[in-house]
């Protein structure tokens, strides 16, 4: 049994028939940052990052400023100049010691790495600890541009909350190209991802209700792993070009089933997802990101 997995995560490798592989990627697996990786991380504009409420309930948000707002400070330490919005769910609930799971994400490159840690909080920010450190293939990111803003709050943000999608929703969810999942596990901690596809791999149901595939991965199946332990999860939907954000918060099931797996073409899995809570914010970030290509690992459907 490979240690830095729990029994979630076993237990879908296994489902899935990717044992080995995720034994062998295993050793990808760092508890420190590694030396290659800071550059990387003090160049970004963009935090995904991820964690539960006071209630339980999984969310996940952004954090943007100019680069260098996130620095190494030593091997174990991540220093974050900045906090979740006022309005932000994770407001409140990213407290010291609360497992918090970080995706950075370079568009223009296709390269990710994801931090999970314990937060240690700041005055004008946090510093994460990191418990888990790796890097992932750029499968599935489509290729943007970001376009940095000097003024980082040069207009208001307002946000509205409800307890399912309107038509607006719906419209953009239909049409994303990318979304990024929170996860959370009682004793692996929280998770970001990273999702992409053709527009059109998210399907709207109903108002309450989405599905899309699960493409072949890296094996190491965090995200599902996570869910299969505590099915809570959330997503954000990033309006690229506008700079708002939609973030949903709700539970998941992993469908197995061939007969519903088919329609998805490409899929390996299909997951459904109940809406508890829905946040959408305008002005949540100034950044805006100009897009360039789809990314050729995209499954046609």
């Amino acid at each position: 049994m490979c240690s830095v997995y729990h029994l979630g995560e076993l237990r879908v490798q296994t489902l899935a028939g990717a044992s080995q592989t995720a034994k062998y990627i295993s050793r990808m697996i760092y508890p420190v940052i590694a030396y290659v990786f800071v550059d990387f991380i003090q160049t970004q504009p963009l935090a995904i990052i991820s964690s539960e409420d006071e209630d339980g309930m999984v969310w996940t948000s952004i954090l943007c400023s100019q680069p260098g707002f996130m620095k190494v400070i030593d091997e174990r330490t991540l220093q974050i100049n900045a906090l979740p919005d006022d309005a932000d769910p994770l407001c409140k609930s990213v407290l010291d010691n609360r497992e918090l799971g970080l995706l950075l994400i370079d568009f223009s490159t296709q390269r990710r790495l994801r931090l999970n840690g314990k937060v240690v909080m700041g005055l004008n920010g946090l510093t994460v600890q990191t418990g888990q450190v790796y890097a992932n293939c750029s499968r599935y990111i489509q290729s943007r541009v970001c376009e940095l803003s000097q003024d980082i709050a040069i207009s208001e943000r307002a946000t509205s909350h409800s307890t399912s999608l309107n038509t607006e929703h719906t419209q953009w969810i239909s049409k994303a190209d990318t979304f990024f999942l929170g996860s959370s596990h009682p004793l692996g901690g929280a998770d970001a991802s990273h999702r992409g596809g053709f527009p059109g791999f998210v399907q709207v149901v109903d108002e309450q209700t989405l599905m899309w595939p699960d493409y072949h991965g890296n094996g190491m199946f965090n995200s599902l792993g996570n869910i299969v332990e505590n099915n809570n999860i959330g997503l954000l939907f990033l309006d690229f070009e506008q700079g708002a954000t939609l973030q949903l918060s709700g539970t998941a099931k992993i469908i197995w089933n061939q007969e519903r797996i088919t329609p998805f073409f490409g899929a390996e899995r299909v997951i459904e997802f109940k809406i508890v809570k829905v946040i959408e914010t305008k002005n949540a970030t100034a950044h805006k990101w100009k897009f360039v290509d789809y990314s050729p690992d995209n499954p046609w459907f």
